[in-house]
């Protein structure tokens, strides 16, 4: 099985380096992806969404809308009109 940290740098490297760091004693972790222009993205991950599959897999799929987003990029389809659907890890 994959750690769940393996997992989150495997779909976010090689465009922005990942970084994780343990920010609170209840086992949240702070992750940071910074790109050629800085930070993208901070944001926390609860211990419950780095454990849980499912929650990790919703993590990702916000993370990646909200970058493409950041980007000016058109969402694919599967991800418009309230249809998120998660992209393959």
């Amino acid at each position: 099985m994959t750690s769940p940290f393996q997992k989150i740098s495997d779909v976010f490297r090689p465009r922005y380096n990942v970084n994780f760091s343990i920010e609170k004693p209840d086992g949240s972790i702070l992750l940071t992806l910074t790109g050629s222009e800085g930070v993208a993205v901070k944001r926390y991950i609860s211990a419950d969404q780095w454990r849980d599959q499912q929650q990790l897999q919703r993590l990702i799929t916000s993370l990646q809308v909200s970058l493409a987003i950041e980007r000016g990029e058109q969402l694919p389809q599967r991800m418009s009109h309230g249809g998120l659907q998660p992209a393959p890890v």
